[in-house]
């Protein structure tokens, strides 16, 4: 059984045979077809109105003065700890998650100089967004499937493609999947041979699944699997006391020291 390894190209259009191309700008695509963004968008701009209001009833002007020297200590606060962030961060995902809430806390604290009503106002719409609108994950697939646990099954057992399979065990609603759910795809675009497959499995559609790997839906997800054919040999975070008290962050480097990629690769080139 066979399963896509990759994004494939969309099919040549039915005029000129060429394919579409893609969104010159992106990251505005995203910010006006995701909801997520897009309401992040519209709290963030309406800012700007409820500003013009306030000042346009501040007859002494003290106000304006306030509020102009908070909204520079906001801007060159969230200034450093952009840079910060950005050098830090290895994944755009939880860059981003990282870098709103931040905003978020500013600009809360920009409008207590305004109103606390207004203040609250806004902590309401960003508790309103955070529930019905979720930060989408990761959409590239690299050199990973998507896989349903029957497939997972039939990969490891029936005639298996390759040795070793590392699986991502996540879902959709948890914050932490979505931060690292560019990690597996670019080791993927690494690591992946002959030798070693990498999958993705979304436990939101497969709940039953959770508990035949040992796999708690409420907490430690992201869970990674090592399998060798059929058998396990590897997870993250390991099933210990201790994981349960403290979890490293993702990352591409922590999973290919815990999974020992490297070594694995240099044997496969090496054969």
């Amino acid at each position: 059984m066979e399963v896509a390894t990759a994004t494939e190209a969309s099919a040549p259009a039915a005029s000129g045979g060429a394919a579409p191309q893609n969104h010159p700008f992106p990251w505005l695509d995203a910010a006006i077809s995701e909801p997520y963004y897009f309401l992040h968008l519209l709290a963030f701009f309406s800012y700007f109105a409820a500003r013009s209001a306030a000042l346009a009833a501040d007859d002494g002007g003290e106000l304006h003065h306030r509020l102009l020297r908070r909204e520079i200590q906001a801007v060159l606060v969230f200034l450093v700890l952009f840079v910060v962030k950005i050098v830090k961060e290895e994944t755009w995902e939880t860059f981003i998650a990282d870098s709103l809430l931040y905003a978020k806390g500013l600009l809360l604290a920009v409008t207590l100089v305004i109103d606390y009503w207004l203040a609250l106002g806004y902590f309401l719409g960003f508790v309103v967004i955070y529930a019905v609108a979720q930060q989408p994950p990761y959409d590239g697939l690299g050199h990973s499937n998507h896989l349903t646990p029957l497939q997972l099954e039939s990969l490891l057992t029936e005639e298996p493609t390759s040795r070793f399979w590392l699986v991502e065990f996540r879902t959709s609603f948890s914050a932490t999947c979505i931060q690292a759910s560019s990690v597996l795809p670019e080791l993927s675009n690494i690591y992946s041979n002959k030798n070693i497959s990498f999958g993705i499995i979304d436990l939101g559609h497969f709940p039953n699944a959770a508990a035949k790997f040992g796999i708690s839906m409420w907490d430690h997800l992201p869970t990674y699997i090592l399998f060798d054919k059929a058998t396990e040999v590897a997870r993250f975070p390991e099933v210990t006391s201790e994981s349960k008290v403290f979890v490293p962050k993702v990352t591409k480097k922590l999973l290919c020291q815990h999974f020992d990629l490297d070594r694995r690769l240099i044997e496969y080139l090496s054969t």
